[in-house]
């Protein structure tokens, strides 16, 4: 009513008139502010909120759009400004009241509008968008279309054993970033993910699975089946984890070491290697495992640290000596040789001692006695303490005097040599006497070999000692009760000096966490002498990153002699060989192989299982069957994955062989990258790839390992879809996961735990809302009919695109060089410094107040739509989901349907800015921040409320500094104007140092090579404009506008007489 209105307007005055009195009286008692109390805080000030459009979008609130750009010294404030606005835009209504705004204006501002929404919504979201990936076929035309040389990055096949933990996370993500990244550069990059399928762990776990009467019935083929129909249940509950993740690749053609045609390839190697004289049959010692009942790959042990061995130090009584001994011991006396061992239960094999040749040796007398003792010169004093007896040493000679003395075996009636071992014997533990059982050591055995002794291991296969061990230790437990019989045996016989514990590295069983031991059995080895120069000529010929995995690899390499590849289990590859019965010669031919090959990529390894001896013999031998039996040892699993190159990588066109990438755990130098590089060489004598990348492992945010006992274990697929309790274990998505591993140095071991994802999120939620931002204000534009050519853009907006062409350049230098941390830091920086801290930040009352179709407003959209166009690429390769969901929020006609297939596009050369000119915008840049500390200052001590209450006044005596600040002070484009920049109402220039009295206590801004500076808050002069919220003189002056500027007033004019769109 009119009364109402009256009253209302009644309202206003009172309102305005109790401001102007609390303005004149802080003015009069405090006309200006100097400050430098917070030079350590950093200021970033907000522009005006004004109030909200009307639209059927959904309509942003600054408090929405913008959380990175309030500072928490600001969120007070910042909160009064969101409310003023919500207010506004409900039609007046304050938490719930029925107050309504009846603001003449407020559908007169641009208020950004956009579907995008602020929440990512992960946990439905991010499944659709794979969903529509998948159905457009989007990796699929990607690869089609390519028009650059082909990219193979090779999948290390992961064990189909399990659910999934962080570390395949982590791998599967940075290749998926690296793939995806490849794609938007053109490049065709087809990812074949693959699974290692054979071996122990997968039937530990069909045994587990079934009862004792089950596992009773099981036949090697019912045992085979089972752990089939387990591999391929867990390849697909994997493959579905890793597409959630968001990883692309060709799922439905994924390889398997257990499919016909790799299994067929793989024997295609051995037999390769065979007829090249690089595999053999052979007795030699080998890592065993009792537990596991099969002989192991170095790559299949694990050294838990605390391992502690009884140690036992023996006299061994010598029955003949060399004319050098016999010098050296006096006579009359008796001399025993003094070893030491941490594996008593090997005393049964022992067949020699060894020294070296080079060490000083003394004869000791012991306790006065006429007993002596030979041990090393430098160990005699340190054994004398352990031993606690007096040893006095009456004669030195060399370790070769000792040569071809003979000592008696306290335990059996056996006279065995002192022979010469190598470089392994030293003086640093021990006697520097090596106690040598050919059948349970790599340097006995060799050394064995060199003096023709025999191979004794008097182990079987669950670790028992046999009756060649003697009838008073048959059957006993190496790794038990053997060494108490053994000790105590050595002990009667008075041979014992010590017993003791001793900590030291200790090979167990990576499957089963038991101790293995070192037991001469019949295997088949790959040779690594007749390609070790090859293999290690092409270790330098490939890239290493990080670079010191050189170094490991060629370690591994040059210390390996034989790589046993043949085990005692049924799930594997099996070694395609026949025995004769009468002679049991081993009989491997081409035509043999080529026969079994055949059969195999037709039926599937299952066929030397399931076939009889006859129906596997080539027609030329068919008529021998009867004196065959084929063998049933199976291939190491090492040796499956390493056949990886020839089962995948060389036999699909789309891939390139040698691969361009490997990418795997640091562990993979004695694994994975070793395996497939001895196979590669030794068939092709070159390396499989041409780099090798590795990454660490994962570890909580304590840095310790993750086990179930320390409870630390942090599931992926929590992180995603959240735990069961939500609020301690929220739903962040796939893409805060992959930020988190694009943010980490990956070269070492990284760190993460609930902090860590915490802030990750943060960081993935400033980014989402400069996205949203910036899609809010490109509602009303088109980029075909509305952008401005760049020779007329404002210089604020020329800059901004000169630091996006400088990030980009940097970003893909970095990608390319796998440096995905520092694309996420360099992003990152972008996003909070370039972005949010500054251009979004100084746009938005041209976004806001400017009309439609005006230059202001068009050109800052043209430079938002660069940065969209060049952003969202950017980030896609890392968060997908993020750049895709965006994507699909822009307002324009005609774009690709995918950020994918729109690609990555290099920056315009006309971005690039002079350096003159870069030094001026930093200079700019520079005093814009220190006017943002002292208004800081001015807001807390309650002189202004918003920055564009603001009239900030620089003084400085320098002519260079001035010139740049008085070039800006006004522009003919309404854009390049220091107050804009400054977001205030008002800038003063004084070419003088601040009046005495008011600037003691500021401190002066010194711009290197520009000049120093100080700077002044005071009130701005006039009344706030209702609709810009900037304050002017002309507010007030205009008869039907009072509340309005001279800036606003022709606008608000067009509209009122019913202009059909806002006026430039």
């Amino acid at each position: 009513t009119e009364r109402d209105g009256e009253r209302e307007e009644r309202r206003r005055e009172r309102r305005a008139a109790a401001m102007h009195k609390n303005t004149a009286m802080m003015a009069k008692t405090n006309p200006m502010l100097s400050a430098s109390a917070l030079r350590t805080a950093s200021g970033t000030t907000s522009a005006h909120v004004p109030p909200r459009s009307t639209s059927k979008r959904t309509t942003l609130l600054p408090g929405n759009c913008q959380p990175p750009l309030v500072l928490r010294s600001q969120r007070k404030w910042w909160s009064r400004i969101v409310t003023r606005a919500a207010a506004t835009s409900s039609g007046g209504k304050k938490n719930g009241g029925k107050k309504k705004d009846d603001s003449p204006y407020k559908d007169t501002v641009l208020l950004p509008s956009t579907d995008f929404s602020m929440r990512a919504n992960s946990k439905t979201r991010e499944p659709e968008l794979q969903t529509w990936w998948r159905s457009e076929g989007i990796y699929e035309q990607l690869n089609k279309e390519a028009q650059r040389e082909n990219f193979t990055l090779h999948d290390g096949p992961p064990y189909a054993n399990g659910q999934l933990h962080l570390g395949h996370a982590m791998n599967k993500v940075l290749k998926d970033i690296i793939v995806k990244y490849k794609l938007l550069k053109g490049h065709r990059a087809n990812f074949i993910p693959g699974w290692d399928c054979h071996g122990l762990p997968i039937e530990l776990k069909v045994l587990q699975s079934l009862k004792s009467k089950e596992r009773k019935g099981l036949t090697p083929m019912s045992m085979r089946g089972k752990a089939r129909d387990f591999a391929l249940k867990t390849i697909e509950e994997q493959a579905t984890q890793f597409k959630r993740y968001g990883v692309w690749g060709d799922f439905e053609n994924r390889y398997q070491t257990l499919d016909a045609e790799y299994e067929a390839r793989q024997l295609e190697v051995f037999g390769k290697m065979f007829m090249e004289g690089h595999i053999y049959r052979g007795l030699k010692p080998v890592n065993w495992s009792p537990s596991s009942r099969t002989a192991l790959a170095e790559a299949e042990l694990e050294y838990p640290a605390g391992h502690k061995s009884r140690s036992i130090y023996v006299g061994m009584l010598i029955e003949e000596m060399t004319e050098k001994l016999k010098e050296a011991v006096p006579s009359g006396g008796t001399c025993s040789l003094a070893i030491w061992t941490t594996t008593p239960w090997t005393m049964p094999a022992n067949l020699a001692i060894a020294v070296n040749e080079d060490i000083d040796y003394a004869v000791a007398r012991m306790d006065d006695s006429d007993s002596f003792l030979v041990a090393a010169e430098d160990l005699v004093e340190k054994l004398s303490e352990k031993f606690g007896r007096k040893l006095s040493v009456v004669s030195k000679l060399k370790g070769s005097d000792l040569e071809g003395c003979k000592y008696k075996h306290p335990l059996y009636e056996r006279v065995s040599p002192v022979v010469l071992g190598g470089d392994y014997i030293t003086t640093e533990s021990g006697t520097g006497l090596v106690h040598t059982a050919p059948g349970h050591g790599q340097d006995d055995f060799q050394v064995g070999q060199k003096y023709g002794l025999p191979i004794l291991s008097p182990v079987d296969n669950a670790g028992r000692l046999t009756k060649e061990a003697g009838e008073e230790f048959e059957g006993l437990n190496v790794l038990g009760d053997a060494n108490e019989a053994i000790i105590g045996a050595l002990e009667r016989e008075g041979a014992l000096l010590l017993e003791e514990l001793y900590e030291h590295k200790y090979p167990y069983d990576w499957r089963t966490k038991k101790p293995t031991i070192f037991r001469a059995t019949e295997q088949w080895f790959a040779s690594v002498d007749g390609f070790k120069k090859d293999a290690l000529d092409a270790i330098d010929s490939v890239q290493w990153i990080p670079q010191a995995g050189v170094k490991r690899i060629r370690s591994m390499t040059s210390d390996r002699s034989d790589w046993c590849i043949s085990r005692q289990r049924k799930w594997g590859v099996p070694i395609p060989v026949f025995y004769k019965k009468d002679s049991g010669e081993a009989v491997v031919t081409e035509e043999t192989l080529g026969h079994v090959i055949d059969l195999v990529r037709e039926r599937g390894s299952d066929a030397w299982f399931e076939l009889p001896v006859e129906d596997l013999l080539p027609d030329s031998l068919k008529s021998e069957a009867a004196n065959f039996i084929k063998g049933e040892d199976t291939m190491d699993v090492w040796f499956d994955s390493g056949s990886s190159w020839a089962g995948v990588v060389s036999a699909r066109d789309e891939l390139s062989y040698p691969a361009d990438l490997y990418l795997e755990g640091s562990d993979q130098h004695r694994g994975w990258f070793q395996s497939s590089l001895l196979t590669s060489v030794a068939v092709n004598g070159c390396a499989p790839y041409k780099t090798v990348l590795t990454h660490g492992f994962v570890l909580d945010e304590k840095g310790a390992k993750m086990s179930k006992s320390l409870g630390n274990i942090i599931d992926p697929n929590n992180i995603i879809e959240g735990g069961s309790n939500q609020k301690k274990e929220p739903a962040y998505g796939a893409d805060t996961l992959r930020l988190w591993v694009s943010s980490v140095d990956y070269s070492s071991d990284v760190l993460i735990g609930p902090s860590i994802l915490k802030q990750t999120s943060e960081i993935y939620r400033k980014l989402r809302g400069t996205v949203r931002f910036i899609l809010g204000n490109m509602h009303d534009f088109q980029p075909d009919s509305d952008s401005v050519p760049y020779e007329e853009l404002p210089m604020f907006d020329k800059y901004i695109l000169h630091q996006l062409s400088s990030v980009q350049k940097e970003v893909d230098a970095n990608y390319e060089s796998f440096q995905f941390s520092k694309v996420f830091q360099i992003i990152q920086r972008f996003n909070v410094v370039d972005l949010s801290q500054f251009y979004l930040d100084i746009v938005k009352d041209r976004l806001y107040i400017r009309s439609s179709d005006s230059f202001e407003r068009r050109s800052c959209q043209t430079v938002l739509n660069h940065i969209l166009y060049s952003i969202l690429p950017m980030i896609a390769p890392i968060l997908p989901h993020l750049a895709e969901d965006a994507w699909q929020s822009l307002p324009f006609e005609g774009v690709q349907k995918s950020v994918f297939l729109h690609g990555s596009s290099d920056p315009s050369p006309e971005w690039h800015l002079g350096s003159s000119t870069l030094e001026e915008l930093s200079t700019l840049r520079n005093v814009r921040g220190e006017v943002n500390r002292v208004a800081e200052v001015a807001r807390k001590e309650k002189l202004i409320g918003s920055s564009l209450e603001a009239k900030a006044i620089i003084y400085s005596e320098s002519p260079k500094l001035l010139e740049i600040l008085e070039k800006y002070l006004e522009s003919s484009n309404g854009v390049d104007e220091l107050r804009y920049l400054f977001i205030c109402s008002e800038v003063q220039l004084e070419n003088a140092s601040m009046p005495s009295g008011e600037g003691e206590a500021v401190e002066s801004v010194e711009i290197p090579d520009i000049g120093s500076f100080k700077v002044q808050i005071a009130r701005a002069d006039g009344c706030r404009c209702q609709r810009c919220w900037n304050y002017c003189e002309s507010v007030g002056t205009y008869e039907n506008h009072k509340e309005i500027c001279n800036r606003c007033i022709g606008l608000v004019e067009h509209i009122s007489v019913g202009a059909d769109s806002i006026p430039a």
